[in-house]
């Protein structure tokens, strides 16, 4: 799934919502969602990222849609919601406006703990020579990614040598893009210069008001726009799945879908790790619960 970001606000035309018609709006946004609107955003949402929001958010919705009206001069929510329709180009700011991008370094430790101590040995052990591939398979702006790839790199030095490739991919252009650059600020990287500032000084330099991860590390990465909805490429497969998060957003038929989606690009004997309010309880997948938040794909069962 591949959209180019759009970059600004497209042209207006005279007989769009942005033209002359729609410019004495241009400053304000008149009134609130309907509940025929709101129905038509949420439809919206899930049915092009597999997201089911409440209605409750419907304040949270209109305030992440005023800015990118206003840009486009478009004063009524029902406008803005035909204009979506009908300009492709405008789903993947659409999609960045609805979707949440939260995330940090290292989150949930003892996940990191288990990746580290337990995971990567136990592999190296049965795979020697080879290239682990781990996925990010919900990204936002690369923290996790860049977390699993410094915890592979540190693991190297006190190992026999392995090589590793990782993926992250989001649904939102914008958050593949900040972690592409693999520049952070504020609270993020200050969370990881405070708990882990042996990690911070190895891979992360100063640059600006910013720290930037190491070439070497950014060389290793991969970062792509991907809907969970659809299935990698055959030919794409991993022995750690990263789905952390990700789950609580969709209903149980769509997170089916998205855990089918995902095992189908787990090799045999590959680790899936969710989230820590997650679990595959009320799903038969044919994984093995590991500990919690772990599940095993079986040895030897090819692809789901």
């Amino acid at each position: 799934m591949a959209y180019e970001a759009l970059r600004g606000a497209p042209d207006a035309d005279p007989t769009e919502p942005g033209g002359p018609a729609g410019s004495a709006r241009a400053h304000g946004i008149e009134g609130e969602l309907s509940p025929t609107e709101l129905r038509k955003l949420l439809d919206m949402v899930r049915e092009h990222t597999g997201i089911a929001m409440a209605e409750r958010k419907r304040t949270l919705l209109q305030g992440r849609l005023r800015p990118r009206m206003r840009a486009l001069s478009i004063g009524v929510y029902g406008d803005y919601l035909r204009y979506v329709e009908t300009h492709p180009q405008e789903w993947p700011h659409f999609i960045d406006l609805v979707t949440t991008n939260e995330t940090s370094f290292f989150r949930t430790p003892r996940v990191w703990t288990y990746f580290a101590e337990r995971f990567l040995p136990e592999w190296l052990a049965a795979h020697p020579r080879e290239t682990l591939r781990a996925w990010s398979a919900a990204s936002s702006s690369g923290e996790e990614a860049w977390s699993i790839a410094m915890t592979a790199d540190t693991v190297r030095l006190a190992s026999p040598p392995f090589d590793y490739t990782i993926l992250g991919t989001d649904i939102s252009m914008n958050v593949v893009q900040a972690a592409r650059a693999g520049r952070y600020r504020g609270r993020s990287i200050e969370q990881l210069i405070a708990s882990r500032p042996d990690l911070a000084a190895r891979f992360f330099s100063a640059e600006g008001d910013a720290w930037r991860v190491a070439a070497d590390l950014r060389a290793r990465v991969q970062f792509e726009r991907f809907n969970l909805l659809e299935a990698l490429p055959r030919e794409r497969t991993f022995d750690i799945v990263f789905l952390r998060n990700v789950l609580i957003y969709f209903d149980a038929p769509t997170q089916q879908r998205i855990v089918s989606n995902v095992m189908s690009a787990m090799r045999p004997g590959a680790m899936l790790v969710l989230g820590e309010s997650e679990s595959l309880q009320r799903f038969e997948t044919g994984l093995r619960f590991e500990q919690p938040l772990l599940y095993r794909k079986a040895d030897g069962d090819g692809r789901a």
